[in-house]
């Protein structure tokens, strides 16, 4: 009985799988050969899967050719997934370089902190304002617009702005 019941869920999972084997194997070589590592082709399937699986419950018909739709969508996983890599590559140089950087002596620590209180007072009150909260305060971005009334695009627009004009200030003095 056991078995009987475990062979017909067995068929069931089988007749519900969106892509057969072939479709499989030609996902699985299509990301093979964007380059995506032997570890995660499993996973690459399985967004393939998902995908059309998402598809047919949100009431879109099936492909004409699932075979070549299912190419397409692993063509483009893997477009992603090299993204998703250069991203994390640049955030680890990044990290890296900020390792490097030594800190300031005592002598160059005095000589940065009155050139960021001079580029500080050369800046609008209103980005001023933000910066010293975000910074000095600490507050999240959400936090500094609950205070000052603003909507957080505008909180994050006028830090930008202002770290850019500090930074470009702080070039200019070449104290950075």
């Amino acid at each position: 009985m056991l078995r009987r019941k475990a062979r017909h869920v067995e068929s069931v999972q089988e007749a519900d799988d969106p892509l057969d084997e072939a479709q499989e194997r030609r996902v699985r070589a299509v990301l093979a050969l964007a380059g995506v590592p032997q570890s995660d082709l499993l996973d690459g399937v399985q967004q393939v899967r998902l995908r059309l699986l998402e598809r047919a419950a949100s009431g879109r018909e099936a492909p004409r050719d699932v075979s070549a739709w299912a190419a397409v969508v692993a063509s483009n996983l893997a477009m992603d997934w090299h993204r998703a890599k250069r991203r994390q590559e640049r955030l680890g140089e990044r990290l890296a370089s900020l390792r490097q950087h030594e800190p300031p002596s005592g002598e160059d620590s005095s000589v940065l902190s009155l050139a960021v209180a001079r580029g500080l007072d050369e800046l609008p009150d209103a980005l001023r304002q933000v910066l010293v909260l975000r910074f000095y305060a600490d507050l999240p971005v959400r936090g500094i617009a609950d205070e000052l009334g603003i909507p957080e695009g505008t909180v994050k627009s006028r830090l930008h702005s202002a770290v850019r004009a500090l930074r470009t200030r702080l070039h200019e003095d070449e104290v950075v």
